[in-house]
């Protein structure tokens, strides 16, 4: 029973979870959306746009429990740095990006061609830097007793 608890009051676990579900969403299942020869480009934009809408959910779910298993572990003074970053990555991109983007795709889907815009871009480099933020902070945790 101390084994588990001490497994689950590391938050390693949270952080290479919610790296392998959004490299997994992100890196492999969009890129390959699009490379189906069936697929319009309407159709897997709207289906971007609800699969995004639900990562963004499941991340904010994610971060709870990352900034609970922080502040629960001891190691808050120690982390405070990479949960400001995390928290600042999630809410731009639930605040800001994510409904520019949806507000784009629904105007494609509708027939409409927005005009060139950098929030693809800013989103794919925010969304790289949380990949590479939670894989290092995974293997920090890893590596790291907690302040009792």
């Amino acid at each position: 029973m101390q084994k588990l608890k001490a497994t689950l009051g590391n938050p390693a676990w949270i952080c290479f979870t919610w790296f392998g579900v959004t490299a997994g969403v992100s890196l492999l299942a969009t890129p390959l959306r699009f490379s189906a020869p069936t697929v319009t480009r309407a159709i897997g934009l709207d289906i971007g746009r609800v699969v995004f809408t639900a990562l963004n959910k499941l991340e904010i779910v994610a971060l709870i429990i990352l900034l609970v298993v922080v502040r629960v572990s001891g190691r808050a003074r120690i982390w405070w740095g990479i949960c400001a970053t995390l928290v600042l990555i999630v809410m731009l991109q639930s605040v800001w990006l994510l409904p520019e983007l949806s507000e784009r795709a629904r105007m494609i889907v509708s027939g409409v061609e927005p005009p060139a815009s950098y929030l693809h871009a800013l989103y794919s480099t925010s969304e790289l830097c949380k990949l590479g933020l939670l894989l290092l902070a995974g293997f920090v945790a890893l590596g790291e007793k907690a302040e009792r």
